[in-house]
């Protein structure tokens, strides 16, 4: 072969390897990607050596493997869930296992240990003073928290106890075992989605586009005068969250919201998020009061308020009349 005809056949070589790169390229963007939002329906159970054999289930969105595990509670939604894949929404080895997959695909992971909750240390499980734990707690099994670390009470013994102050699935590897259910491409139920990946609950949501007015900082005419703001009316990409009594009781929700918002807003380009509060006409104690007075005559003032309440037996009405007269005078005022 002369030197010509081996250049030509190096370059159809390189050109088939080219090809072949493009085609497996191609191939691998097939399916779900990094960045899809998907629902899964998935059981976590700790691993075992016997394959007849079911782990300890961990987490689950099925209903009926939480109640044969005995782990059902009303409060909890047992729906698929919302993640966005290859942002740590699951663990490593999952969102490895979902990339070109489809909806309707199925499969279980093994999660080794060391990817879910750590290795056990034997190092973290230590003797305290037994005066460090509450008097109730003093049992083996009980949960307590002491100087700032989380750990089970394994023993208690005269004046001391041993707590192991491991995660309870340190050790252990685990078996993640899912179902894809869908792709999510609709922003208002991927905020929902997140939300409730959150908080085990999904709020009502809404996407609005809107025109509101804001107060915007405009260069004076004044060279070395102060910066002037003036309102402005401007368009926005607002979510608003319907806010649950669960959600605002939720510690997650409370300390983390603001985190939480931030990551919605900046997935689904979102201006603003908005949290209302839904209070009805349902109350229990204070509602009562409130209707009651309203018929007693709506605007009535301090004193005659006053007067109204001297003909009430106060022994029977856990309310104090002269600092609820005070209050109603400084409101006047």
């Amino acid at each position: 072969m002369s030197e010509e005809e081996q250049a030509e056949a190096a370059e159809a070589a390189d050109a088939g390897d080219e090809a072949s790169e493009d085609a497996e390229t191609e191939e691998s963007a097939d399916g779900i990607q990094n960045g899809d939002f998907v629902r899964l329906d998935y059981t976590v159970r700790t691993a075992t050596e016997d394959d007849d054999e079911e782990g300890r289930v961990v987490d689950t969105t099925r209903v009926e493997v939480a109640e044969e595990a005995g782990i059902d509670d009303d409060e909890y939604d047992f729906s698929p869930r919302t993640i966005v894949v290859g942002e740590g929404h699951v663990f490593g080895a999952v969102d490895e296992d979902l990339l070109g997959k489809e909806v309707g695909d199925e499969n279980t992971v093994t999660v080794p240990a060391a990817e879910a909750f750590g290795e056990f240390d034997p190092d973290d499980v230590r003797t305290v003073s037994a005066e460090k734990i509450p008097e109730d707690d003093r049992y083996p099994g009980a949960q307590v928290t002491i100087d700032g670390e989380q750990g089970y009470v394994e023993t208690v013994i005269g004046g001391r106890s041993r707590v192991d102050f491991n995660h309870p699935l340190a050790g252990d590897d685990l078996e993640y075992e899912y179902e894809i259910v869908g792709l999510v491409d609709d922003d208002e139920e991927k905020a929902a989605g997140l939300i409730g990946m959150y908080l085990q609950e999904t709020p009502e949501v809404r996407i609005e586009e809107e025109t509101v007015e804001e107060e915007v900082t405009v260069e004076s005419d004044d060279e070395d005068g102060e910066p002037e703001t003036e309102t402005q009316e401007v368009e926005k990409r607002s979510l608003y969250i319907e806010a649950t009594p669960m959600m605002q009781m939720n510690q997650q929700w409370m300390f983390s919201k603001q985190q939480i918002a931030q990551d919605i807003m900046g997935r689904l380009d979102l201006d603003r998020v908005v949290v209302e509060e839904i209070i009805d006409g349902s109350g229990g104690m204070m509602g009562g009061m409130g209707g009651m007075m309203g018929g007693m005559g709506g605007g009535m003032g301090a004193e005659e308020l006053e007067e109204a309440m001297d003909d009430v037996d106060m022994d029977d009405v856990d309310v104090d009349a002269d600092e609820l007269v005070e209050e109603l005078e400084d409101a006047e005022e």
